[in-house]
Parts: structure tokens; sequence; C-alpha cells
């Protein structure tokens, strides 16, 4: 590790899809990573990755591939479902007001690299070819399940047969780092030419194994050793316990230096996942009325090791707690003080510890609730908004257009305008009331009234 500088990989989502927004908070969880080591003050190289072959159904070498698997279901290429659903990806991470990585790879971008990696696997005996794969030998790896705590014997005993019958394949926990046009696969959509012989395809034709595929990418990108690597608490006993095992054993250094994983979504106690028919997505949660930073300021809520409950209340008390806090706000007007250095270090600390925005939105709560002058609040809060990521000036002073409200609204507020041209005042003030009720405030002032969302 550089002093002040650091490097940041996170697992980023296969491309098939619309993303749940279970996986959405694993985004989130990642992009608070980001901004807390910036605010920081760390010089940071953030890498998130796009899985666009080689991923296939199940994570241990099994089943279909899944961007093959969507090309059939939509009737396009594997990289038209790819760009499709990296557009969508990007548009929901927009929405939740996630920076952007400094790196975004393709998995096919960067074949060069993993067939690189692999060669070399090869060379330093830790991987052997069959005629339909390349594996990795996990016998030839010291602490293999370290990881996740298992050791090599248990895991051994755990593991099953598995779909794909390979006869040549020596154990059943040995994983694939390339797979040939062959067998299962020999219908394969992507495929790409490489050293590797099989008797079974010519010129050595295949595609990747899933977990080469970041140990590759992450390698071109921060070099040997990193100092975090992310992802979803279901990646330690299989994805990142091989990428440590592969990267370590062909470039002879250590992988990672800090792992952090999230913990799962949950829609009552069932894990938010398409395997399990949930399809809940950040645009289903708009078409619901909600703001999709009503979803972010949930996810601050709980930490991002601990598991998180995921209902339509728990969202609507998410969205009126954000609109309080616009309200908040904006009630300090639009002049702007001094950062308060004691709640700074307060709020800092709490983001040191683990990342721990439960307790640093109380921070937030306490500072707007002290003795300081309104204007200083207001830098101090903005300051913080560097983590929260709430767009607190954006949507706390940008009111709303007329035209942009719904008709029954509009004609409300004409009606309003109207009462007050002809000094009407209990009847302007009975339908601002009535605004205020279905959530709008108006603000009269000399250039008229603004509309804002409570």
């Amino acid at each position: 590790m550089q002093e002040g500088k650091v490097s940041f990989y996170h697992c980023g989502p296969t491309v098939y899809w619309t993303q749940h927004i279970g996986n959405l908070r694993g985004m989130t969880c990642g992009d608070l990573v980001a901004r807390t080591l910036r605010y920081l003050g760390y010089e940071l190289t953030h890498v998130r990755n796009y899985t666009d072959v080689g991923h296939l159904t199940s994570d241990n070498d099994e089943g279909e591939d899944k961007m093959e698997k969507g090309a059939k279901r939509e009737g396009k290429t594997p990289k038209e479902v790819a760009d499709k659903y990296i557009r969508i990806f990007e548009e929901d991470t927009a929405a939740l007001n996630l920076t952007e990585p400094d790196h975004k790879p393709r998995a096919t971008e960067h074949i060069q690299d993993m067939i690189d990696m692999v060669q070399t696997l090869l060379d330093k005996g830790y991987a052997y070819t069959t005629d339909l794969a390349v594996y990795f030998d996990v016998s030839k790896f010291k602490d293999y399940g370290r990881l996740s705590g298992q050791s090599l014997e248990d895991k051994m005993a755990g593991a099953g047969a598995g779909e794909i019958c390979d006869s040549q394949k020596r154990n059943p926990l040995d994983f694939s780092l390339w797979f040939f046009r062959a067998g299962v696969h020999k219908n394969a959509l992507q495929y790409w030419p490489s050293p590797f012989e099989s008797s079974l395809v010519d010129n050595g034709e295949g595609f990747p194994g899933w977990h080469i595929e970041c140990s590759a990418m992450s390698q071109r990108f921060l070099g040997n050793t990193m100092d975090i690597h992310m992802g979803g608490i279901e990646h330690i006993p299989v994805h990142h316990t091989n990428e440590i095992a592969q990267s370590e054993a062909a470039n002879g250094a250590k992988f990672v230096n800090y792992w952090l994983h999230n913990e799962h979504l949950l829609a009552g106690e069932e894990k938010i996942a398409k395997s399990s028919g949930s399809t809940l997505s950040v645009g289903f949660v708009k078409d619901q009325g909600y703001d999709p930073l009503a979803l972010r300021y949930f996810f601050l809520q709980a930490h991002y090791r601990s598991k998180q409950n995921f209902t339509w209340q728990a969202l609507d008390a998410a969205q009126k707690g954000l609109n309080h806090l616009y309200n908040q706000v904006r009630d300090l007007g639009e002049k702007t003080g001094r950062i308060d250095p004691n709640y700074q270090e307060k709020f800092s600390e709490k983001l040191a510890d683990d990342l721990n925005t439960p307790e640093a939105l109380a921070v937030v709560q306490d500072m707007l609730k002290s003795s300081l002058a309104p204007e200083d609040k207001l830098a101090t809060i903005l300051d913080f908004d560097k983590v929260l990521g709430l767009k607190l000036r954006e949507k706390a002073f940008s009111d709303i257009a007329l035209e942009d409200l719904p008709p029954d609204l509009q004609e409300k507020i004409k009606q309003r305008e109207e009462a007050r041209e002809n000094k009407n005042w209990e009847q302007a003030d009975k339908l601002r009331e009535e605004l205020a009720q279905q959530g709008y405030i108006l603000e009269d002032g000399q250039e008229g009234t603004r509309i804002f969302k409570k």
C-alpha cells in the first residue's frame, strides 16, 4: 500500500438482465467506500468490471452461460444484450447518484489478459488441460480455503459431482480457467482462439471462466496486489476464494490487503435475487412514485455488513425521512458559512469505523439540532453530502416547474394564485394546506411562488 493512495476493485454485474435492488445495494456500498476514501483524503483508483461472458448459471462452473441465456431469451447477440443492460445499469447507478469508477472494463475486452494469466498458471504447474477445459488444480495451492475459513479437506468432503461430467478432471473443486467450445459448450456463441490444446476443438477455441476474469482485469489496472476488494458475501466460498488462488499462484504476490463483503438485501426472510424470481428494480421503484435517492437513503440506514429487509413501508419511511432532511436543509437558507471542524471530525470517525453509515446519519441530525449558525450548518451538511450522495443542495434549493406537476395540482396552484390576487387569504391558505398534505410546499417571494417537494 502506497502512502495516501488506495487501489479498490469492486465486483460488478453480469449484464444479462436488469439488476435488482439487492445488487444495487451492493453497488451503493461500493460507492460509499469510494466516496469515504476520497472524503478522508486518499487518492483512489476505483475499478468496477462488467461480466459479459463466462459466468455460468451456477458459480461452480455448471449450467449455461448467463450471457447466452439472455441472448436466447431476447433474440439478440450477447454483445447486444450486454450493451442494453449496461445502459440500464448505468441509468440506475446515475439515479442512485453513484460516482463513476476510474475504470469500467468489460471482460470481452480483456480476453488476451486472461489467456496470458492462464498460460502462466499452466507454465507454473498450477493448472492442467482436459479435452473440455483448462482447470486450476486446487491441491497445488496452499491455504486454498483461507478466506472462507474452510480447509481443503472440508471443502472436498462437501463437493458434489456437478452437472458437467469431465472424466479427466482431477478433483471436484478444481475450477475452470478456460472452457473449450466442446461438450455442453460446443455451440457457444462467444469464443476466441487460444494456445491451449484440446482434441475436440481447433485453435483452442473457447471462452474464459468467470473467476479468471476478475483476476486478469484487476491485475491489468491495479497490479499484482490491491488494497481493497469488495463484493457480495455470497462470493466468499467460491468466486473470491478462486480469485485468491489463481492470482497469487500466477503473480507470486499477495492478492488483496483488505476484503469487504456486503450482506444481502432481503424481502421478508428471502434474499432478493433473480434465482428466487424477484425482479425488483430501480425502474420499478421509480414507477411506484419513489425518488431513487429514497432508496439510497434507505441503504444508508443499515451497516453494509448487516442484512437489510426491504418493504414498501420501509421505503415509505425512507422517502419521508429524506424529504424531511431536504426541508431541514431548505430551512437553513441558501447562504453557506464555515464547515464545523468538530462535527466534521465526528462524521469522519463514524465513516472510518468500518463505514458506519447509520452512526454517520446520527451525527448529521445531531449537527442540525445544535446551536451552530444556520449558514455553518449548511456548509457542514453539504460537506457531509460528499459521502451521503443525497444531492442535498440540488434537491433542497431547486424548485419544481409548474408544468412538471400533474394537471390537478397545476389547477389547484392556479386557483391559489387567483385567490391571492383577489386578496382571499383564507382560501389561499386553505389551498396551500391541501397542497402541503399532498406533499408540496409553496414559498411566496418577490419573484413569484416557488414549488418544492415536501
